[in-house]
């Protein structure tokens, strides 16, 4: 998650810096047409730079929106698990009396929200299990590809067998049952943004009608000289790939990228949180941001 920072213009140039060498070959293409035939090409009006122009900005527009409902959805989806963890480790301490137990679905509640966050990122989780979870554990949830949901299940085991123990009533187990149940509906949640893809078609749309716009806007342009209309096209259409790399980025919240929605750092404060809860002296530090953003 990029925080109130200076982004560095390095970053930002490497994310338009192809499209802009489209652009500058359409840009001295065009212009060197434009020169060689200007007796025949007929004269183009500004309006028709300037329609398209805001065509694109309409459609940009409707892409941020679109893009940052998806990006706040995954937030508001990451401040649920940090509620719902928070809760799950409180009700177990109240309800359970086995301090021994509940370190135990502590630590497993942690390995879960690492290993939800490196799931929905494609990054393998192995490392992280062996931190917080023993070897009989980690042995049977790498047998299942979904990992998160297979450490749930132990949750809902050892549930299970308290209730089957009577060391918690029967209200106890349906508080916990809904707890868990909520923290399974993010996990849901999560994964039908990761999998839903927004149109590519959009995209490749957006960027034919920018690279339009440079021609027509070059064409009218023709009589300034190339030192001046070059850079200016440069400098417009940047504007437009930056706007819309911004966007594309957003709607991919779970991709690993600067952009991302902050999960490790998330999956950080829940583990300082539940390991005060448990009055665990081993608590590790806040995750700063690096450099501009935060993972």
């Amino acid at each position: 998650m990029i925080i109130n920072s200076a982004i560095p213009l390095k970053y930002l140039f490497n994310k338009v810096k192809l499209e802009l060498f489209y652009v500058l070959i359409i840009a001295v293409i065009v212009y060197y047409i434009t020169h060689i035939f200007q007796n025949s090409i007929p004269e183009m009006p500004l309006t028709i730079p300037a329609f398209i122009g805001t065509s694109i900005s309409i459609l940009i527009s409707f892409k941020l929106n679109q893009s940052y409902d998806r990006w706040w959805e995954a937030r508001k989806i990451w401040g649920s698990i940090v509620n719902d963890s928070r809760s799950l480790i409180l009700q177990f301490k109240q309800y359970l009396p086995d301090n021994e137990n509940i370190n135990k679905i502590a630590y497993r509640q942690i390995a879960w929200c690492y290993a939800l966050g490196e799931s929905l990122r494609g990054l393998d989780s192995k490392e992280t299990l062996k931190k917080y979870l023993n070897e009989i554990e980690i042995e049977e949830i790498n047998k299942q590809s979904n990992k998160p949901l297979a450490i749930i299940q132990h949750h809902y085991k050892d549930l299970k067998q308290f209730k089957n123990g009577e060391k918690i009533n029967q209200f106890s187990e349906v508080q916990l049952d809904n707890t868990l149940v909520r923290l399974v509906d993010a996990m849901g949640k999560a994964e039908r943004i990761k999998s839903t893809v927004f149109p590519v078609t959009y995209r490749i749309f957006l960027h034919l009608m920018i690279y339009l716009f440079t021609i027509t806007l070059s064409i009218s342009l023709k009589n300034i000289e190339s030192i001046f209309e070059i850079p200016l096209l440069l400098v417009l259409s940047a504007a437009f790939f930056l706007l819309e790399k911004s966007a594309t980025h957003m709607q991919d919240p779970f991709e690993n990228r600067p952009t991302d929605t902050a999960v490790t750092a998330i999956a950080r404060t829940i583990e300082i949180n539940i390991k005060n809860i448990i009055e665990d002296k081993n608590i590790p530090e806040k995750l700063n941001a690096n450099k501009f953003y935060l993972n």
